[in-house]
């Protein structure tokens, strides 16, 4: 019967344990997405500790509770950013067959309004290339941030020639151009070039990839919807 008892105590401080982890995480959470919202408004060098203090309706002290300063504050919510774009990135090239519509579909998640908030995420982008140079926690986030997108659609181009759907040409040399044409297109994006449309900056790229890619790719005809992986 003690050891029953017992037993039933440590299984109930558990589940305290547990729910009080779960809403620490969910607190963090929460102040990520409230600095991210400031970021995307004020800009980074504008975000202070007190602006999402005041979103996510509690102290400044609290937030320094979890995050210690305001520069790992804002890197980790550029860090949960990227992680929630690669889950749906993830989610959706797994429903997807062939590599040419998973390049296609993850092109368009750069570029395409309909896309989860390019718009936002590129103004992070901006904020983050510009403090880079002059912050190195900024700086280690930047080149992590760099390496996992350089490698995803490396990995695509891979499958690709494995599959026979691309043409065997070097992977590396393939992944840095579109990398870093997609980082222009899509700078325009952000600043709203009006020269720059969003639609255009999407057919753009996708007539560089096929292209060099050698495989068949049509823009959708004006009025129709372009097939998504979803």
């Amino acid at each position: 019967m003690k050891e029953q008892v017992s037993g039933a105590r440590r299984a109930s401080r558990g589940a305290r344990g547990s729910g009080v982890g779960e809403r620490e995480t969910e607190r963090r959470e929460q102040m990520m997405r409230a600095a991210l919202e400031v970021i995307v408004e004020r800009g980074y060098a504008d975000t202070r500790i007190a602006d999402v203090a005041e979103r996510t309706g509690t102290s400044p002290a609290l937030v320094i509770y979890y995050f210690k300063t305001r520069d790992q504050l804002l890197t980790e919510a550029i860090r949960y950013s990227e992680d929630t774009w690669y889950a749906e990135n993830q989610r959706r090239m797994a429903e997807i067959p062939t590599a040419a519509e998973r390049l296609e579909d993850l092109i368009a998640m750069n570029c395409l309004p309909e896309n989860p908030e390019p718009l936002s995420y590129w103004l992070l982008w901006l904020d983050l290339w510009a403090q880079a140079p002059r912050s190195p926690g900024v700086a280690a986030v930047r080149q992590k941030s760099d390496e996992r997108w350089r490698e995803t659609i490396r990995s695509i181009v891979l499958a690709g020639q494995e599959a026979g759907e691309f043409a065997p040409l070097d992977a590396d040399d393939f992944t840095i151009t579109l990398s870093a044409l997609l980082d222009g297109l899509t700078v325009q994006i952000a600043l709203e070039d009006p020269e720059v449309p969003p639609q255009r900056t999407y057919e753009l790229a996708m007539r560089f990839a096929s292209g060099q890619l050698g495989f068949d790719w049509k823009p959708p005809a004006p009025g129709r919807a372009r097939k998504r992986g979803m």
